[in-house]
């Protein structure tokens, strides 16, 4: 099949990254089309807003201006209604983990649940027929070659911009109708092309950084009681009092409003108790962590005793560490070199050079 004859569906959320490659997939000579999701609830109740997040009141500015970039191109664009998905598998569990004294990733289940899995699924549930789903996300897929029977990721070849990270939990069915056109690329090429194909004012969007596009996370929480609670060190001596658990994550210093003369940060978040314990820096270095739910990109795990790559959070530079399996889809992992503010809920991502193999969620278990 030729590119003339392939359609690309282009996920577009309004922004640079993936208005040029929607643009790059067209002088390619693919069919392209716009699909943007609508996820936001009016009913939160938002009373002011950042511009730099996904998830907020601010959406249907973004929506529009997918859609006047999706017809300078000369492109269909649809909007796809999410609202109740992304309440269902991403905002309710955004909120559990919190709840349970965790720091979710939501844009790491979005991306394999939502926007690769139920925006593909309804669009074309809605008869807009297409071949294959791109996204603007710095990342690369390699076919399956004679030697390897599968679709593998790698990082994007920009490090200061790769997001392979956030795709660590994709599948090889997500690969296998995926394209990354802005894998190969830099942000300054993107930027300098987006100004050559006639797309430069959204040099001047903010792009997004966040996940919520609120100043107070506490009204994403509207059936849970966020209340108060002890800031103990890790004797159980109190120090303070905490705002809400859903407030704090593993590593904070700033915002503990207590005075010991030492720099303390969290260390602990009990749910069930409603505390926080704080201590030193050297009190939140560990050797070793726990992770679950571990999707594989090639459906299989490493060999035990791998040593591999794993980063702890999205700018984490990686550490080496020895992989130990305690099922198709947990592991423990042995850092090589001990590791500050390993937080339970983020996303374990792991790599072989500049492969991604899969990722999971950090556990409290050690």
């Amino acid at each position: 099949m030729s590119k003339q004859q392939t359609t690309a569906a282009v996920g577009m959320s309004g922004g640079i990254d993936s208005s040029t490659a929607a643009m790059l997939l067209r002088r390619q000579g693919y069919n392209v089309i716009g699909l943007t999701m609508r996820i936001w609830n009016d009913d939160i109740p938002v009373e002011q807003s950042k511009s730099n997040a996904c998830f907020g009141p601010g959406e249907q500015e973004d929506i529009e201006s997918a859609r006047r970039t999706a017809e300078r191109i000369g492109i269909p664009h649809y909007t796809i209604d999410l609202r109740r998905e992304y309440h269902d598998s991403v905002l309710s569990w955004f909120r559990q983990c919190y709840l349970d004294g965790e720091t979710p990733n939501p844009c790491a289940v979005c991306n394999p649940v939502v926007k690769f899995g139920s925006l593909v699924d309804k669009a074309l549930e809605q008869g807009i027929e297409f071949d294959f789903f791109a996204t603007g996300h710095y990342a690369r897929k390699l076919d399956p070659q004679p030697e390897s029977s599968h679709y593998r990721l790698f990082k994007g070849v920009d490090p200061d911009k790769d997001q392979s990270y956030f795709l660590a939990r994709l599948s090889q069915e997500h690969l296998a109708r995926s394209l990354f056109p802005l894998g190969e690329l830099t942000k300054y090429q993107i930027r300098a092309m987006a100004t050559e194909l006639g797309l430069g004012e959204l040099n001047k969007k903010q792009e997004s950084q966040d996940f919520f596009e609120g100043d107070d996370p506490s009204v994403l929480f509207p059936d849970a009681a966020v209340s108060p609670g002890p800031i103990v060190d890790q004797q159980g001596n109190r120090l303070g009092t905490h705002r809400g658990i859903i407030h704090y994550t593993i590593g904070q210093r700033e915002g503990l409003g207590i005075a010991t003369g030492k720099r303390m940060y969290v260390r602990e978040i009990n749910a069930e108790t409603n505390t926080i314990v704080a201590a030193e820096k050297d009190g939140l270095t560990v050797d070793s962590c726990k992770v679950s739910n571990i999707s594989w990109i090639s459906g299989r795990p490493p060999v035990e005793n791998s040593e591999l790559t794993v980063r702890l959070r999205y700018r984490h530079p990686g550490v080496a560490a020895r992989f130990s399996p305690l099922s198709n889809h947990e592991c423990s992992l042995e850092f090589a070199e001990p590791q500050f503010a390993v937080t339970p809920g983020q996303l374990a991502a792991f790599y072989n050079g500049m492969e991604v193999l899969g990722g999971g969620w950090i556990s409290k278990e050690t």
